[in-house]
C-alpha cells in the first residue's frame, strides 16, 4: 500500500467516525425524547428507557453506513480538489483513478463489518430492544410468539395462528379454542386460512366443534367462509412477530426452508434474506459514487453543493431499495431482483459517473 493510499485512507475514517458519531448522537437524543412520555407512562425507568435506546445503536450504525461513507467519500476528494491536490497527481503522471483502489478497499472492508454486525451483534441487540418495546413499555402480555408459531389469550378465547404474513394480513393454521366460565371446553374452530378485512376477521374452509354441556358429544359444523369477531388487529400480530433482523442470514435462510417445507408462503422472509447480503453490497456504490463526485471540478470551489448531491443521492437510493423491496414483498418481482435492482442500478450509474469524472 502506497504513502498516498495510506493518506487517503487516513482521512476517509477521520471524516467517516465523525460524520457517523453525529449522527448517531443524533438519533439516541431524539430517539429519546421523542418517546419520553410513552417511557414515563410505563414501568420503565429512564435509564432503562436509554438502555432501551441504546440497544438500537448497532442497527442504525449498519443502516447509516452507507450515507456516511458517501458523505466522508465527498469530503475527502472534495477537499484535496480544493487544495489542488488532485491536480498534483494529474500534473505527475498518475490518474485520480488510481485513489479509486483505496476508496474500494474501504468499501469492501465496511461491507465486510456491516454483514458481520448483521450476522452477530444486531440480532441479539434487536431481539432484546424489541422485547423491551412490547413487554415493559406497550405491555402486549396476552400476545406471544415464538417463531412463526403465535399464542394469543382474548378474553375467554385462546388462539394459535401456526403463520402469519405480515404483508398481506392473513393468517394460516389458525385454531381458536374457547372456554366456559368452569374453564370446560365450549368449542374448537379450525381455520385453513384467515385475513382481515373492513375491520373482521374472516375465515375459509372452517371446522366448528361445538361441545355439548353435560355430555361427550360434540355438534360439528363445516363453513367455507365464516367472519368471527376477535379483539386484536393485524398491527398487534405485527409487534410480536420476530422480526428478520433479530434472525442471522443463516438462521433466517433456515427459518425460510421450514416454513416453505410445511407449505407456507415465505415471500416476505425470501425477500430479507436478499436484502441481508445485497444490502452491504451499497458500501462498495457509495465510494464510487462519492469519489466520482468529489473529482468534479466544482466542487473545488463549492463542497457544500457536492454535499447536497450526496444526500440527495442517498435518498434516490433509500427510496429506490425501499420501493423494490415493496414490489418483491408483493410479489410483483422475484425476491432477488427486488433486494438487488437498487444496487445494480446506482452501481451502473456510479461507474458511469466515475468514468465522466476525470
Amino acid at each position: 500500500m502506497t504513502c498516498l493510499h495510506k493518506y487517503w485512507i487516513k482521512e476517509f475514517f477521520k471524516f467517516f467516525s465523525v460524520i457517523q458519531l453525529l449522527i448517531i448522537v443524533l438519533f439516541v437524543f431524539i430517539d429519546y425524547l421523542s418517546r419520553m412520555e410513552r417511557f414515563l407512562n410505563s414501568d420503565i425507568s429512564l435509564i432503562g428507557a436509554l438502555g432501551y435506546v441504546v440497544l438500537k445503536v448497532p442497527f442504525m450504525f449498519v443502516q447509516l453506513t452507507p450515507a456516511s461513507i458517501l458523505l466522508a467519500t465527498i469530503a475527502v476528494f472534495g477537499l484535496m480538489n480544493r487544495n489542488n491536490e488532485l491536480l498534483a497527481i494529474k500534473s505527475s503522471g498518475i490518474s485520480v483513478y488510481f485513489l479509486v483502489k483505496p476508496a474500494l478497499f474501504v468499501g469492501v472492508l465496511l461491507a465486510i463489518l456491516m454483514f458481520f454486525l448483521g450476522e452477530t451483534i444486531i440480532p441479539v441487540t434487536m431481539a432484546r430492544s424489541n422485547y423491551i418495546k412490547y413487554n415493559v413499555i406497550q405491555k402486549s402480555h396476552n400476545i406471544y410468539s415464538a417463531r412463526k408459531d403465535i399464542w394469543i389469550k382474548s378474553e375467554n378465547k385462546l388462539i394459535h395462528i401456526n403463520f402469519y404474513d405480515p404483508v398481506n394480513h392473513s393468517a394460516a393454521g389458525v385454531t381458536i379454542t374457547s372456554l366456559r366460565k368452569n374453564f370446560s371446553l365450549e368449542s374448537r374452530i379450525d381455520a385453513e386460512k384467515g385475513y382481515f378485512n373492513q375491520g373482521t376477521w374472516m375465515f375459509e374452509n372452517i371446522i366448528e366443534q361445538t361441545h355439548i354441556e353435560n355430555s361427550m358429544d360434540y355438534d360439528v359444523k363445516l363453513y367455507d367462509k365464516k367472519s368471527i369477531p376477535l379483539s386484536f388487529k393485524p398491527e398487534d400480530l405485527v409487534e410480536v412477530l420476530k422480526k428478520s433482523e433479530e434472525m442471522s442470514f443463516f438462521e433466517l435462510k433456515k427459518f425460510v426452508n421450514k416454513v416453505e417445507e410445511e407449505g407456507y408462503d415465505a415471500t416476505t422472509y425470501k425477500v430479507d434474506l436478499n436484502g441481508k447480503i445485497a444490502f452491504p453490497f451499497i458500501c462498495i456504490i457509495m465510494v464510487l459514487t462519492g469519489a466520482a463526485t468529489g473529482m468534479r471540478s466544482f466542487v473545488k470551489g463549492n463542497i457544500p453543493a457536492a454535499i447536497a448531491i450526496g444526500v440527495v443521492i442517498a435518498f434516490m437510493y433509500w427510496t429506490m431499495y425501499g420501493f423494490c423491496l415493496s414490489l418483491g414483498y408483493g410479489t410483483i418481482l422475484p425476491p432477488v431482483i427486488s433486494a438487488w435492482t437498487a444496487n445494480l442500478f446506482f452501481l451502473c450509474f456510479g461507474i458511469l459517473y466515475l468514468i465522466n469524472a476525470e
